[in-house]
């Protein structure tokens, strides 16, 4: 399959009569038009559809029975010249028992019939009353007068490439284990539920709810469409609620009760889902376990065209869009550092921590998860140590942040000026003190680090690492410097997520007086401050000059380590998402950066201390990702 492994799928609720064919069959077709109009490659059609669900004992007539394969056969002649796969509900009459089934119609063919697997007798339902079950029809045929042995089962994958296509219908997804996880595991990577579902008081939501679990625990694409508003209203009200869900996320959902043909579309990401099972050990021991066969039925779709591409690509993916949703995301983390940082205390019964402080982002935050964390415990502030370390680079700025903030959340503060100390290290190993290389800065951080380890050793504490996510993946950190402490508390989390971390705290943890100081260090600029200042006294050396914008590292970083995607796929969503923001060049510059480094800097992640996962992204290397770090990277170079 080409395109990236991206293809656009529908959804499609048309207008129907009860029991009108005619009618329901012209609607079915614009909706089929309007799908290819936006060039999806597949649509799914309420359950039967082709009838109306709400038929009763009409269902035994022959006369709507015998119209209903007469209809199938102009459906399929409508389909010839049109690229696309059509999944449509309708009767079927087999060895004397009526099916409520999905044909699967592409290029002039019934490609196969699926029959609906569980049929509801209960509360409000009474399908038992005109339909047999289809739990156990595999294998089997069909024929008609305009074609003969069509497949007939509940095992069908129709298959193009990559692209996996299975059926369940309407209450096979209410079942204990819907039929929807044994075609996953027999290779279906998207899911058609034809459905017919009526609504009462909350029930859409919770219907909702289980789409998305369900496409989460099959890691497939689910895409879900329910009859409508003109079905009877007898007894029972139909929406026409209609949704696309992707391993757990809802990708599009449309208007209820609308009174007009409907359909949705959106881009699924069947590269995703591939990358997502081969990850999970869980799902392929399932798979060993689960010896059912599927029978493949593969056709040709002439394009794999998607149009213009419009699926939502967020630019943070570490980052809630929702304010409600990032306080709850950073509440949540918070609580996940704090605990675990205070195991570790408790565990080595440490008296005290260390905490080089900066002013920066990173070691504000783990001052603030520290300082949560002796308050959890009942520790006084006064034991835990900061230590305020000006060299070369320092600014005002920083330096009085990190003094006011350590004084107002009343810990102990040391200040020990390094500068004396790195130069008479350039004297002990000859190196020019004008000389600003690598050298000079990775003095300064060993410098720093020696101190605050010492510190732990002298006052039986421990040595609080600051670190970030994106750090570590970047490799920017001095080896056996700021690389090193004895518990890191910010390893697992973006430079994204730090920034909003604070935030948090600013906006809901402290008093004004902290806040003011937080909301200053957040204003400024990302620095390790290991190069002198400018004439100004201001911070010349920053970061994101150096080895690029963080947001677009840790984009690469997302898509590399949770998806797997290749680099051509990675730049390509990085231009969607970023195009109002950086140039193609920029991006692309900044990417083989992003490969390169992650790379050649994994021998630094070999050897980080200790510390918690907070999200899906890991660099650990006794857990999330292990890599050998001589690995070559010239094969992402070039892709």
């Amino acid at each position: 399959m080409s395109s990236m492994d991206f293809v656009r799928v529908s959804a499609a609720c048309p207008l129907t009569n009860v029991a009108d064919i005619d009618f329901n069959l012209n609607n079915i077709k614009l909706c089929i038009d309007r799908a290819l109009e936006q060039k999806s490659k597949l649509v799914v059609f309420p359950e039967l559809c082709i009838t109306s669900y709400t038929c009763g004992d009409l269902f035994e007539q022959q006369l709507l029975l015998g119209k209903c394969v007469e209809a199938l056969k102009e459906l399929c002649d409508y389909s010839k010249d049109r690229d696309i796969l059509i999944a449509v509900g309708s009767p079927l009459t087999y060895k004397c028992c009526l099916y409520n089934c999905a044909y699967i119609i592409f290029k002039g063919n019934i490609l196969g019939i699926v029959p609906k697997s569980y049929i509801p007798n209960y509360e409000e339902f009474y399908e038992k009353r005109w339909f047999t079950e289809g739990l156990k029809v595999i294998d089997e045929k069909v024929n008609f007068y305009f074609q003969d042995n069509i497949p007939f089962g509940t095992n069908l994958i129709f298959t193009c490439g990559t692209f996996k296509f299975g059926i369940e219908i309407c209450e096979d997804l209410w079942t204990v284990v819907p039929p929807s996880s044994y075609l996953c595991l027999m290779g279906a990577n998207i899911i058609g539920n034809l459905s017919a579902s009526n609504e009462v008081v909350s029930k859409s939501t919770y219907r909702r709810d289980l789409i998305s679990s369900q496409s989460a625990r099959c890691m497939c694409s689910y895409i879900y469409s329910s009859c409508g508003v003109f079905e009877s209203s007898t007894d029972l009200v139909f929406s026409g609620d209609m949704c696309i869900s992707e391993n757990g996320a809802m990708l599009k959902s449309g208007e209820r009760f609308k009174r007009e043909n409907q359909v949705i579309t959106t881009i699924v990401d069947l590269g995703r889902l591939t990358a997502q099972r081969l990850r999970n050990v869980s799902f392929r021991d399932s798979v060993k376990l689960f010896l059912d066969k599927p029978v493949e039925i593969n056709f040709q779709f002439e394009t794999m065209d998607y149009g213009k591409f419009d699926r939502d690509i967020d630019k943070h993916p570490f980052v809630p869009a929702g304010r409600d949703e990032r306080e709850i995301r950073c509440r949540e983390i918070f609580n996940i550092q704090t605990s675990a940082l205070a195991k570790r205390v408790s565990h080595t019964n440490s008296k005290k921590a260390v905490i080089g402080i900066s002013g920066g982002l990173d070691s504000t935050l783990a001052l603030l998860v520290t300082v949560k964390t002796f308050d959890m415990l009942k520790i006084s502030r006064d034991n835990i140590i900061t230590v305020t370390m000006p060299g070369f680079g320092t600014t005002d700025r920083t330096y009085n942040n990190a003094v006011n903030l350590c004084k107002s959340l009343g810990t102990e503060l040391r200040e020990i000026n390094i500068v004396d100390a790195c130069l008479q290290h350039f004297k002990d190993i000859s190196h020019d003190r004008e000389i600003h290389d690598v050298t000079y800065e990775n003095v300064q951080a060993r410098e720093r680090t020696q101190i605050i380890m010492d510190i732990a050793n002298k006052e039986g504490g421990l040595v609080i690492g600051t670190g970030d996510l994106s750090e570590l993946a970047l490799g920017w950190c001095t080896y056996n410097g700021d690389h090193m402490s004895m518990y890191s508390v910010n390893c697992s989390i973006p430079k994204t997520l730090v920034r909003y971390l604070v935030r948090y705290v600013a906006d809901k943890e402290v008093s004004k007086n902290i806040s003011d100081i937080l909301i200053d260090i957040l204003d400024t600029p990302v620095s390790p401050e290991l190069l002198p200042k400018d004439k100004n006294g201001k911070i010349a050396q920053k970061t994101e000059d150096i080895v690029g914008p963080y947001e677009l590292h840790d984009f690469f970083l997302y898509y590399f380590v949770r998806h797997s995607y290749s680099p051509g796929k990675i730049l390509f969503l990085a231009k969607q998402a970023f195009k109002n923001d950086y140039d193609n060049d920029v991006i692309c510059k900044w990417l083989k950066v992003f490969i390169k480094r992650f790379f050649t800097q994994q021998f630094k992640r070999s050897a980080i201390p200790d510390g918690p996962k907070v999200g899906t992204v890991s660099l650990s290397p006794r857990g999330d990702w292990r890599m050998p770090s001589d690995a070559s990277f010239n094969l992402w170079m070039q892709k």
